[in-house]
Parts: C-alpha cells; sequence; structure tokens
C-alpha cells in the first residue's frame, strides 16, 4: 500500500486494503483483549492491599467489566472460526415455502421478516431483489441479498428446513397446523471474478416490468431483468432497482454465486459437509422447529440450543443459535475434542 505505483489500479488497490481492513480487524481486538486483561491483573494486586470495603466494591466493578470483557471475548473468537474461502463475503439468502400450502406461504414471509430483523441488528444492509407472493397470503420465495462483514460466514448457518407449529389464523376451526420452509445460502461473487468464467452463449436475458405501487419506472418501463443459465437452467431474476442496468448487474451478480456453488457442490463431496444436509421440504428434514402452540418454544434440533422467548426470535434475536452452530462445527472444538480423548 505504501508503493507508488499502488493507485494505478483502483479495483486491485481496494481488495489490498479490503484484505489489510480484514486482517486488522483480527489482529487489533486481540491486541486491545490482552491489554485489558493485564488490567484486570494490575487491578486485583493493588485491591489487595485496600481496606475491606474497598475491596467489595473493587469486586463488584471487575465482575461488571469482565462480563463485557468475556461477551467481546466471544465475539471476536467466533469471528476467528469464520476462516473459509468466503465466509468475509456478502451472502445470498433465498426462502421457499414447502409442504403447507397457504400456511406454509405465510411462515416464508414470517421467516423473510426475521432475516430482515436480524441482518438489521448486526448493521449489514439488506435488500430484497426477488420475491413471488403467495395465491392466498405470504410469499412462495424471495432472495436477499445481505451485504456486511462476515455475512455469508454467518448466514450460513441457517442452511435448512425450518418447521412452524401453530394455530393457522387461516382454519376457521382454530386447528394447529404444521408448516415448512427451506433456507438456503451461497456467498456472493463479484461480476468480474476470475472463479467463474460464464461465456455470452451460455445465458439468456429477459426484461419485464417491476412489480409495485408505481412510480416514474416501475409498472412503466422493463427495468427487471431474468437471466437463465442455459446448460443448466438456473433462473434469477432482479427487480429491486430502479434501472434496468443495475438489475442486470446484481441478477449477474446472483447468476455467478449460484453455478459457483453448484459446481462446488457437484465437484466436492466435502461441500456438503460445507453446507450442511437441506433436504426436502417435510417432515423429518428439519434443522430448527418454531412451536407456538401449545408451548412456545425455538430449539434448534442440530446444537440444542433452544428459547422459550418465540417472539424474540421471530424479531430477529437468531444470534444464539448461528454462534451455537459456529461453535459445534468448528474444527478447532473438534481437534480439542480429539486431545481430549473424545471420538
Amino acid at each position: 500500500m505504501a508503493t507508488d505505483t499502488f493507485w494505478n489500479n483502483r479495483e486491485a488497490a481496494q481488495k489490498v486494503i479490503d484484505e489489510a481492513n480484514t486482517l486488522r480487524n483480527k489482529i487489533e481486538p486481540l491486541q486491545q483483549h490482552e491489554k485489558q486483561l493485564e488490567d484486570f491483573r494490575v487491578m486485583v494486586e493493588l485491591g489487595e492491599g485496600e481496606p475491606e470495603a474497598a475491596q467489595l466494591k473493587l469486586e463488584q466493578e471487575l465482575e461488571r467489566d469482565l462480563k463485557k470483557f468475556f461477551a467481546d471475548l466471544d465475539a471476536m473468537e467466533l469471528r476467528v472460526f469464520l476462516n473459509g474461502p468466503h465466509d468475509k463475503n456478502n451472502c445470498i439468502l433465498s426462502i421457499n415455502s414447502g409442504a403447507g400450502g397457504t400456511e406454509a406461504c405465510d411462515w416464508a414471509n414470517m421467516l423473510l421478516r426475521m432475516y430482515q430483523r436480524w441482518a438489521e441488528s448486526r448493521g449489514w444492509e439488506v435488500e430484497v431483489t426477488d420475491a413471488l407472493p403467495g395465491e392466498g397470503a405470504g410469499i412462495k420465495s424471495a432472495t436477499l441479498r445481505i451485504q456486511g462483514e462476515n455475512a455469508y460466514g454467518f448466514c450460513k448457518a441457517e442452511r435448512g428446513v425450518h418447521r412452524l407449529v401453530r394455530i393457522s389464523p387461516f382454519d376457521s376451526n382454530k386447528r394447529r397446523h404444521t408448516s415448512f420452509a427451506s433456507v438456503d445460502t451461497i456467498a456472493e461473487l463479484e461480476e468480474n471474478t476470475t472463479e467463474i468464467v460464464l461465456p455470452p452463449t451460455e445465458f439468456h436475458v429477459d426484461t419485464f416490468r417491476s412489480g409495485g405501487k408505481g412510480g416514474q419506472n416501475v409498472n412503466k418501463v422493463e427495468t427487471a431483468v431474468r437471466i437463465t443459465h442455459l446448460p443448466t437452467g438456473l433462473v434469477v431474476a432482479s427487480q429491486a432497482q430502479r434501472s434496468q442496468h443495475q438489475n442486470r448487474a446484481t441478477a449477474m451478480t446472483l447468476l455467478l454465486s449460484r453455478i459457483f456453488a453448484q459446481r462446488q457442490d457437484a465437484a466436492k463431496a466435502e461441500m456438503e459437509r460445507f453446507y450442511g444436509e437441506k433436504g426436502s421440504v417435510s417432515w423429518g428434514n428439519q434443522i430448527r422447529s418454531y412451536v407456538f402452540q401449545p408451548y412456545r418454544m425455538v430449539k434448534d434440533l442440530r446444537t440444542g440450543v433452544e428459547t422459550s422467548n418465540v417472539q424474540g426470535v421471530m424479531d430477529g434475536n437468531l444470534d444464539p443459535y448461528v454462534n451455537g452452530w459456529l461453535r459445534a462445527g468448528c474444527p478447532l472444538k473438534r481437534m480439542q475434542g480429539v486431545q481430549d480423548g473424545e471420538e
């Protein structure tokens, strides 16, 4: 970065800056925690010679400061776990309704709101690039583009089937219904990436009018874009932006990311472990259950993490589940278990 020719290529320079910021965000918190730990040791040594009343006050201050210290340490540890090749990338998260009809479409819409709230609480930017409304209520499917540091690394914990049990608001007899929706996550790749080379003859671009409540362009000009990858049949669409050029760039990014994820899955059996088995969107394949009736509980079936605060989870409090999955699947912890004599 200190060389005279650093800014000759702005794109390459920006990549180096991003890499430097990523490394800095890992190193600086570690140095800060080491300094805090030394400060705690000094406080304990100074307090040993103080009167009992002063020692009690110091102990209370240490308990308060250590609580925040360990919380920050846990967050830093999780960032260290995210060492996959694309964990730092933005994430493309897709939601699809499954078994359950109108109930499932409404459940998919509830999940869409939950993920939007969760992403916003982490300071990430969320954009719904495409959505297909349900016939009676909710959505059949939706695609979100989540932008932020380590967005994919955290979001990949949500890939799988999500099960809802509740008294159906669409059932006049007020019976309990079970609904399913699937969530898929892939890492976003830039359009100019060298990991995927896509000849123009391999894809077809269609334009159509965006849905919405109207405006200068919406419903008047064909700004929405749909791209079909001919060899695989993959179809992506974007209609969130107001210009066709922006929607085309977004759709191409989605397509490249999906093709890359598909090729990885096909080329390496290890990628099934990396992404996690998703299974069919029905009984016996769910990763998490959200029970509203007859009791209230959200439980992750992979890690055992659970809570009775259902409303908090639906409002975006997903960190305990995501963090629990990351810790359960951390290679460092598995290695430690082997060293401790576990199978």
